[in-house]
């Protein structure tokens, strides 16, 4: 048996107060992880103090160098030598009661640990004027020693701050950095997040002299924020965004999500900004999920950038030194405000698809060297080889399994080919006008699979099976919404076992699980027993669904599985009853699809997030034969 000297090397003796300098260096550990940490505390105490141009300059990595230059109020002497104080803040005001209130935070920072963290583990240097004072001071910090304030050379007003040989002081966190590469792709995600938040202030970057990012002001409003989400996101987002405002108890969305069909292979272009402040929170990446659930396969993504304005009392963000978390006290009704609005942006886009898929589709067309000369590109050459189209992939691939119900997808009559009579107008007529139709009026049917439109100003091309797909679908979900979930009984319940934690997590929410089909009921301390399961599932894992419900219930705070299984067995059934490739379509029957499609929600795209149509204009085809 071991004793006590080998669990307890070393036997503790008297307990000692720390020095200030471990004390600073201890903290510094905490706020202060590498330089783009640094970067964003001092970009963050720009910004409080009213700065309206903040330029960022680093070397190696921000290791060996970070200068961050502001034209905010300033700080005169007496200020200057608090601000390297630990917990020394002028973003806490008391109280009445001269308590200060740890809940209603409005600025982006308030602890007061950012300078004198710095100041400990690196060689800092502040020069600062404040607003209509005669001259500057300047002041050094150096392992925690500070020297100064003294008079210093500062034109305008606004402040400097030079750190340099971050972590001399600490070795060991030295050590763990990463590359010089490394360290400035963090430095300018960093820097690109507080611009995306901040778009009336204009921004640069440099490393090792080079520019980085270049941002100017943008106008206040949704203009404005939208040009420099662009500037920052790319421009296609810009071109593919969809405003998104909606309001709930007092807390506020705004901004823009992408349309389905602009989607990516990772969730790396999805921003949540609360109360001006970007977060990292999973409550996005479930929001988005359950909005975009309907439209995009489970490997593809949408581009966002939600911003959540809400009453300071209703979040805390006093969760995490380095304030990039933060804690709402209504979290279901947070994450019910982005879905809803999200859902409602998406809705209003009807039949409208990224303008990225016609860019493919003429990307693929453009020979190389096409443009300028008036000689026909078809005598120019050899045709680009493009890359693979990223939203037409698993374009063959089988259909989902629909679990054996085939059967039961008879009953929809929304499976059946489009029918609507189509009136005179709708085909051109001798004289060659095209009624003016968002999708335009049928000319052709090629390879018994694609329907080709015109419209007044170009041509659009229809996936005939793609588009009758969403319809059906629509169909189907509206069918749902429409009462309660047919369910089946089984002829011996199912005891699911669980954690009390669990089973009590499940209880309060199984009316509503009730109504999508799936009838429990509390079994003992720690388990359910479950009684009926939907109709539309037919043979079930019911312990695997039922997992899988208090899984997204602990991640997310509400179950989405069984809808989101719901909606998988809508699309595979309407993927079955649609109108399929290789069914020759006449006329009436092509017109009625493209009236159907401007009418629906959604249209844009399959329920796979793959384009339904794509719609090329008359410049861009007089374009590729070199007529303008």
């Amino acid at each position: 048996m071991a004793n006590r000297a080998e669990i307890i090397p070393e036997k503790p003796t008297h307990i000692r107060r720390l020095p200030p300098g471990a004390v600073n260096r201890i903290a510094a550990g905490e706020v202060i992880e590498r330089p783009a940490a640094v970067i964003k505390e001092l970009v963050e105490n720009a910004i409080d103090a009213g700065a309206m141009r903040i330029d960022i300059e680093i070397e190696h990595g921000g290791k060996s160098r970070i200068m961050v230059v502001d034209d905010g109020c300033g700080m005169n002497a007496d200020d200057l030598a608090l601000a390297v104080e630990r917990h020394a803040t002028s973003k806490l005001r008391p109280g009445d009661g001269g308590d200060y209130d740890l809940t209603n935070i409005a600025t982006m920072g308030f602890r007061g640990e950012a300078l004198p963290s710095i100041g400990a583990v690196a060689r800092l240097s502040i020069t600062t004027r404040a607003e209509d004072a005669e001259g500057a001071w300047g002041l050094n910090v150096e392992g925690g020693a500070v020297s100064g304030p003294r008079p210093a050379a500062f034109g305008g007003h606004g402040t400097r701050i030079e750190v340099r040989d971050l972590f001399y002081a600490t070795p060991a966190r030295l050590k763990f950095l990463k590359s010089d590469q490394a360290e400035t792709a963090a430095t300018g995600e960093a820097v690109r997040r507080l611009a995306m938040a901040k778009h009336e202030i204009a921004f640069t970057l440099l490393s090792g002299g080079r520019k980085m990012l270049t941002l100017p002001a943008e106008a206040s409003g949704e203009e404005g924020r939208l040009k420099r989400l662009a500037a920052i996101m790319g421009r296609e987002f810009g071109d593919n965004a969809l405003a998104i405002n909606a309001e709930r108890d007092g807390a506020r969305v705004s901004g823009f999500a992408g349309l389905p069909t602009y989607n990516r292979g990772l969730p790396d272009k999805q921003f949540l900004f609360v109360n001006g402040r970007p977060v990292r929170d999973k409550l996005i990446v479930g929001a988005v999920r359950g909005a975009y659930a309907d439209f995009l396969a489970r490997d593809r993504h949408p581009a966002v950038a939600l911003f959540l304005d809400l009453p300071a009392d209703m979040v805390d963000v006093n969760v995490h030194p380095a304030k990039t978390e933060v804690r709402f006290r209504d979290a279901g009704g947070v994450r019910g405000l982005l879905i809803g609005a999200l859902r409602h942006a998406l809705a209003e886009a009807g039949h409208r698809a990224s303008t990225t898929v016609s860019s493919y589709a003429l990307g693929r067309m453009t020979p190389q060297g096409g443009g300028g000369s008036g000689v026909s590109p078809l005598r120019r050459g050899a045709w680009v080889q493009q890359p693979p189209n990223p939203y037409l992939r698993d374009a063959q691939a089988p259909l989902p399994d629909d679990s054996g119900l085939s059967d039961r997808s008879r009953g929809f009559d929304g499976a059946e080919a489009p029918s609507a009579r189509t009136e005179a107008e709708d085909a051109p007529t001798a004289s060659g006008h095209v009624p003016d139709y968002p999708l335009g009026a049928a000319r052709a049917q090629l390879h018994e699979t694609y329907v080709v439109a015109q419209t007044p100003d170009g041509l659009v091309i229809v996936d005939q099976h793609a588009a009758h797909e969403r319809l059906v679908y629509e169909k189907m979900k509206t069918a749902l919404e429409g009462g309660k979930v047919p369910s089946q009984g089984l002829l011996l319940p199912e005891v699911v076992d669980l954690t009390t934690d669990e089973a009590a997590r499940l209880e309060p929410l199984m009316e509503d699980f009730a109504a999508l089909g799936l009838v429990m009921e509390r079994f003992g301390d720690d388990a359910v027993m479950v009684r009926e399961t939907p109709a539309m599932l037919g043979e079930v894992d019911i312990k695997g669904l039922v997992q899988s419900l208090v899984d997204d219930l602990s991640s997310l705070g509400q179950g989405l599985a069984l809808k989101e299984r719901l909606a998988e067995v809508c699309s595979s059934m309407a993927c079955h009853g649609s109108v399929r490739s290789g069914r020759r379509l006449n006329a009436e029957e092509m017109n009625a699809l493209l009236r159907q499609m401007e009418a629906t929600p959604h249209s844009g795209q399959c329920n796979h997030g793959r384009p339904t149509y794509v719609e090329l204009k008359l410049a861009d085809i007089e374009r590729l034969f070199g007529r303008r």
